[in-house]
């Protein structure tokens, strides 16, 4: 058999652990995605093998091997430098959480490992003899573009509930649809989506989002109510979700992650505060929490400055130009970059408030050149420090040292001044009797 799609290095290594079970007297086959990935031309970066062989006895045929599910039969082997999950046809039953089987029995036949499968694109196997085993019609649903569950939908789903979202995250990263019998099975046992961790949810929902069709997911799962019936908050109505998809409808032009989400919080209305504790909730890693968050940090400061200042007001444009340099070194570069990356995106008929203003009606550039322009960009480019501030001023240490600096940073930023030392002690002691 050939691979076109895996790394022929990874093809050369579970070719040679294929054939030494084959070898020592047992069936072993390729299965699952992989044989997906490869009939559809994608690049395969997993290859799974099943095999009649008992885990102990893949254990005596590989000198290196992992017991990574020894009870579900599951040992990972590894050749050259590579790891295979190597399995034992077997069947499962008794799922108590709907997520795990409680009973696992070893069989000899593949078609009753295969027929435990959740979709029939996932339940083919592949000989060393380019032999396709596909009792359940994968090969067919892959031409015709389906996801179908193996067997009953209803039963596939109830076994183990994340297979809801895992129908829904093939749906949408292949672009294909769903049969309808395996629509409707998710839509009666949706309400089991509550036994499974969020983190799992969370891993699958990623995938939706991040993936190359993420309007599709996001359809598909506002349609579906799944999100509604999990276990982390998701306080948004059909009404809600029906007005993020017009907002986001350009989800799919971000390569950022991180700037997916935010996209997909802003469309949804939330502030950065509230967009915080739902990443949180849903157990998203600290940094995508305080990137996503920082975006729509720069987003509020941004429409607030465009609330506060007078659209006819001549001196309005270089207020404006202010109060961005002044949320960017606030925020970050990163951030907001990232919030004129939204921008960019957005329907040009629902910016957060009325871009009137001559300077921001193309603000997405005009942002970036204001960046761009910036002398200085952090506290640490400045050519004063705190201890030149006190030494200038003859002051002790205190919360006005921090708020000086930063006033210093702004005006070298914006150009009021520039970024001299003697100019900006100068500046810091007409700051300083000024306050007095």
């Amino acid at each position: 058999m050939k691979w076109t799609m895996a790394d022929s290095g990874m093809a050369e290594a579970a070719g040679i652990v294929v054939n030494c079970l084959i070898a020592n007297g047992h069936e072993a086959y390729w299965v699952g995605g992989c044989i997906r990935d490869e009939l559809l031309n994608r690049p395969v970066h997993d290859m799974d093998i099943t095999t009649s062989a008992l885990p102990e006895q893949v254990v005596s045929i590989f000198p290196r091997c992992i017991p990574t599910g020894l009870q579900h039969g599951t040992i990972t082997v590894l050749q050259n430098k590579y790891g295979f999950e190597v399995t034992t046809y077997r069947t499962e039953s008794g799922y108590a959480d709907h997520r795990r089987p409680e009973h696992v029995v070893f069989v000899n036949d593949v078609k009753e490992d295969l027929r435990r499968r959740d979709f029939t694109i996932n339940a083919m196997a592949w000989g060393i003899e380019g032999r396709l085993l596909d009792p359940f019609g994968g090969a067919i649903d892959l031409e015709h573009r389906t996801v179908r569950c193996v067997g009953d939908a209803e039963e596939r789903f109830e076994e183990d509930a994340l297979r809801m979202l895992r129908c829904v995250r093939f749906a949408s990263t292949l672009d294909f649809s769903v049969a309808k019998n395996t629509w409707r099975g998710l839509l009666r046992q949706r309400d089991k989506l509550a036994h499974i961790a969020v983190e799992r949810v969370r891993a699958e929902l990623e995938r939706i989002v991040e993936g190359p069709h993420p309007r599709r997911g996001l359809g598909m799962l506002s349609r579906s109510g799944l999100l509604q019936r999990g276990r982390a908050p998701f306080p948004w109505t059909v009404s809600d979700l029906a007005a993020a998809a017009a907002l986001s409808a350009g989800i799919g032009e971000l390569e950022s992650a991180r700037l997916r989400w935010a996209l997909l919080l802003h469309a949804l209305g939330r502030s950065a505060d509230e967009a915080d504790k739902l990443l949180r909730a849903w157990t998203f890693p600290g940094a995508t929490r305080i990137s996503v968050a920082g975006v729509l940090r720069v987003r509020e400061a941004w429409t607030a400055a465009l609330g506060e200042v007078p659209a006819g007001d001549p001196a309005g444009t270089d207020e404006l130009r202010r109060r961005w340099i002044a949320a960017v070194l606030t925020y970050g570069q990163d951030a907001a970059c990232g919030w004129l990356s939204l921008l960019r995106v957005l329907p040009s008929d629902s910016p957060p408030t009325p871009l009137t203003h001559l300077a921001v009606k193309d603000f997405p550039v005009t942002g970036q050149v204001w960046i761009a322009q910036m002398p200085v960009s952090s506290l640490q480019e400045l050519e004063v420090g705190g201890k030149d501030l006190t030494e200038a001023l003859d002051r002790r240490p205190g919360p006005w040292l921090g708020f000086m600096l930063n006033e210093l940073l702004l005006a070298a930023a914006s150009g009021d001044i520039p970024n001299d030392r003697q100019l900006l002690l100068a500046e810091a002691k007409r700051m300083g009797r000024h306050e007095q």
